[in-house]
């Protein structure tokens, strides 16, 4: 009887030693399941991280070839520093970055393994375990306007508003990104047209075009707001980006708009002129000068002896300065009226001091931020960037916030209740206070632009 005794203790201690490798199996699944289940957690982070990296790295260089290296270098270092080496003693591979260029719009695919040593899973014959993760971004095609204010209250700040407008295009794709410049004072001029058909942009032309702005005049933000929307409109239909921006900068609020006045006068008179207050004033007693400026040129008085502003007694009553048609009640061309009872009550009248004071200021603000509300219902995203005191501090008959006027025109989630408009795009307001504050807004506003492409 003593043998099966002893066979019977036999199984019994191999049924605990099975156990025994069970448990022991069970404890190590979970110990290594957890760490797997942090590494696979970083390694997603991570690989997201290098993803939306190479998005950004996308935009620089002027050919695919260069902006794929730069793209998938951008992948690695973010990788790598999202990653460390050695993390739960896991060992990263980051796969080769896969950079796609397809009519404008580039694909970017990053995937990554993990593997690291399993610790009581190892009495299965099991020695490391591997993780994978893999992520995708798609950098839609953009179609672009820069405007720069370049009135006279910023030759103080030129160098910082040069160098700051630079930095911004560099942030974007110069072969795949449709890009416009232009810059605005007492009126607006246009350094580089928008591509209506092929994509990219010059860079060497928009750097050496922002060099050399001349920092001079008045404030007419409606002409540069005009200029910018035409320029996105020229695209057709067929040929139009999936995302349209205007960035819009300005250092205060418009004093001045464009148009052509009527009666006509005589002789050069009879050409475009741009209606201006050069002074913001804080009162309508205080000294103004009042004076008309050449069509097409940035900061350009007409002669005052023979072009008197003060032959005017009546403004325009729609906005007419690129089609004068516009006033003689063609219809087609009424878009953006002068005389008004909203946002701001403009009258035609410009007689006096007390008129010319009141209704000029107000036809400043309320012309661009119609033109910015008509871009947005056409579905085009506006950004903008203030700089300075100016924006801050009440001015004009409704002692107004620049900034408000701003917010508005981005149509921005803090804008004033009476422009706030959630069913169009709403778009982004930086606020610069000081030179060491402008490059950082631009490159918040790039980073926001480059967020909804994708």
């Amino acid at each position: 009887m003593r043998i099966p005794h002893k066979r019977q203790s036999g199984q019994v201690l191999i049924m605990v030693a099975l156990s025994a490798v069970v448990l022991i199996a069970s404890a190590g699944l979970a110990i290594d399941s957890a760490l797997g289940y942090f590494v696979k957690a970083k390694l997603n982070a991570a690989v997201d991280s290098a993803s939306l990296a190479a998005a950004r790295g996308v935009t620089q260089g002027d050919t695919q070839a260069a902006q794929a290296a730069n793209a998938r270098q951008s992948a690695k270092e973010f990788f790598d520093i999202n990653y460390p080496d050695k993390f739960l003693l896991s060992t990263p591979v980051l796969n080769p970055v896969g950079v796609t260029f397809d009519k404008g719009t580039v694909t970017i695919d990053v995937s990554a393994t993990a593997s690291l040593p399993v610790s009581l899973m190892g009495i299965l014959g099991f020695k490391t375990l591997n993780v994978a993760a893999a992520a995708q971004t798609i950098r839609k095609d953009l179609d672009m306007v820069l405007v720069m204010d370049t009135s006279g209250s910023l030759v103080g700040n030129a160098t910082a508003v040069r160098a700051a407008g630079i930095s911004f295009l560099n942030k974007f794709n110069s072969t795949v990104d449709r890009v416009g410049l232009l810059h605005f004072a007492s009126e607006a001029q246009i350094d580089l047209p928008i591509k209506p058909l092929n994509r990219g942009f010059d860079r060497a032309t928009t750097t050496a075009k922002i060099s050399n702005f001349a920092f001079d005049g008045g404030t007419n933000s409606a002409e540069g707001m005009w200029q910018a929307r035409k320029q996105l409109k020229d695209i057709g239909q067929i040929n139009r980006s999936s995302l349209r921006v205007i960035v819009f900068f300005s250092d205060g609020s418009p004093s001045a708009f464009s148009s052509y006045f009527f009666p006509a006068m005589s002789g050069n008179c009879k050409t475009w002129g741009g209606l201006a207050t050069l002074e913001k004033l804080q009162s309508n007693s205080q000294p103004q000068l009042f004076g008309l400026y050449q069509k097409g040129a940035a900061s350009t008085l007409m002669d005052p002896t023979n072009c008197a502003a003060s032959a005017i007694s009546t403004l325009p009553p729609w906005y007419n300065a690129n089609n004068p048609a516009a006033q003689a009640n063609d219809i087609a061309l009424q878009e953006f009226p002068i005389v008004t009872n909203t946002p701001r009550v403009v009258t035609s009248f410009v007689s006096t001091q007390q008129q010319r004071w009141t209704n000029i200021h107000r036809a400043s603000r309320n012309l661009p931020e119609a033109i910015a509300t008509k871009a947005r219902q056409e579905g085009i995203y506006i950004f903008t960037l203030g700089m300075g005191p100016s924006l801050i501090t009440p001015e004009g008959p409704d002692n107004e916030l620049g900034a408000d006027l701003l917010r508005c025109m981005a149509n921005t989630s803090d804008a004033p209740t009476r422009c706030r408009k959630p069913a169009e795009p709403m778009g982004l307001y930086c606020y610069a206070a000081t030179d060491s504050d402008l490059s950082p807004c631009f490159t918040r506003l790039a980073s926001a632009i480059l967020r909804i492409s994708k």
